[in-house]
C-alpha cells in the first residue's frame, strides 16, 4: 500500500472519528439541556365572567398549533374552581401552560401545583402567597373604582352593576360587547375571596404577567407589585381589566411566547 493510500485512509478515519465525536457531543448536550415549549394551554377566567372571556384568544392560539381548553369555573368557591381547572389539566396530553385572569390568578396559583403544569401566566390577575386570600390583598394600594360597583345578593353571591361593567370592568370595549358582558356575567361567591391559598405554585414554577395599565378593578400599581413579587416576565398594556378582549393579539402573542419558552424538564 502506497503512502498516498495510507494517508488518504487515515485522513478518512480521522474525519469519521471527528464527525462521530461531534454527533455524540451534540447528543449529550441536547440531553443535558432542558427542553422548552408546550402545546397545551388551559385558560382560567375570573369573577363575573365565564369561559367565553377567552373567545378572542382561543382561535389565535390554535392558529399557532396550540391545544386549548377554557375552563368553566362555577365561581362557587376556590376549591370548586381549582377542581374545575384540575379536570381540564387532566384532559391534556403532556405538559401544560396555565393562564389565569383576575380572580383566576388565585385559581392557577393553587391548581398550578399539578405536576403537569410547567408554567403560569397571569393576566391582570391576583397572585396570592401561601396562606393569603384574594380579599385581603392590595390594601396598601389605591382602592380601584370598580369595587364600589359590586353588589351582594341574598344568596352569598356578588354581582357587578351594569355601570361597573361599562365604566370599570371593560371601559375600552364597544358598547355592544359591554352589554353582552353585563348580560352573561357569572355571579361569584363572596366566600371565594376569603379562602386562603394553601401553596402558591409560582414559588416553584416560572411565571409571566400582563399588567393592565388602565385597570379599574385591580390597581395597576398592585399588579406591577405582584409581577415583581413572583419574578414574572412582564409586559404592560394600555388596557382595561379585560385585556384579553380589548387587546387580544398582544395577549395571545404573550401567551404563545410563554408556551414556546417555558422549560418542560
Amino acid at each position: 500500500m502506497s503512502w498516498v493510500t495510507v494517508r488518504s485512509t487515515l485522513g478518512s478515519l480521522f474525519m469519521s472519528g471527528v464527525l462521530i465525536a461531534a454527533a455524540v457531543t451534540s447528543t449529550v448536550r441536547a440531553a443535558d439541556s432542558p427542553a422548552h415549549g408546550v402545546h397545551n394551554v388551559v385558560l382560567v377566567h375570573g369573577a363575573w365572567a365565564d369561559g367565553s372571556s377567552w373567545s378572542k384568544i382561543i382561535p389565535l392560539l390554535e392558529a399557532k398549533g396550540l391545544h386549548v381548553i377554557a375552563v368553566q369555573n362555577p365561581l362557587s368557591s376556590v376549591p370548586d374552581d381549582v377542581a374545575a381547572a384540575t379536570r381540564a389539566i387532566a384532559q391534556m396530553d403532556g405538559p401544560v401552560l396555565l393562564v389565569g385572569h383576575s380572580y383566576g390568578g388565585a385559581i392557577i396559583s393553587e391548581a398550578g401545583n399539578d405536576p403537569k403544569v410547567v408554567g403560569l401566566v397571569y393576566v391582570a390577575a391576583f397572585a396570592p402567597s401561601d396562606g393569603e386570600a384574594v380579599g385581603e390583598m392590595g390594601k396598601e394600594f389605591p382602592a380601584p373604582a370598580g369595587g364600589a360597583e359590586i353588589r351582594p345578593d341574598g344568596s352569598g353571591y356578588l354581582w357587578l352593576t351594569p355601570k361597573g361593567v361599562a365604566e370599570d370592568f371593560a371601559q375600552d370595549l364597544p358598547a355592544a360587547e359591554k352589554k353582552l358582558l353585563t348580560a352573561t356575567q357569572s355571579p361569584t361567591a363572596a366566600a371565594a375571596f376569603e379562602f386562603k391559598i394553601q401553596r402558591a405554585a409560582w414559588q416553584s414554577k416560572p411565571s409571566w404577567y400582563i399588567v393592565s395599565q388602565n385597570d379599574r378593578m385591580i390597581a395597576p400599581q398592585f399588579e406591577q407589585a405582584m409581577a415583581n413579587k413572583i419574578h414574572a416576565k412582564t409586559i404592560m398594556l394600555p388596557s382595561s381589566h379585560v385585556a384579553m378582549l380589548s387587546h387580544p393579539a398582544e395577549v395571545a402573542a404573550f401567551i404563545e411566547q410563554a408556551a414556546r419558552d417555558v422549560p418542560t424538564q
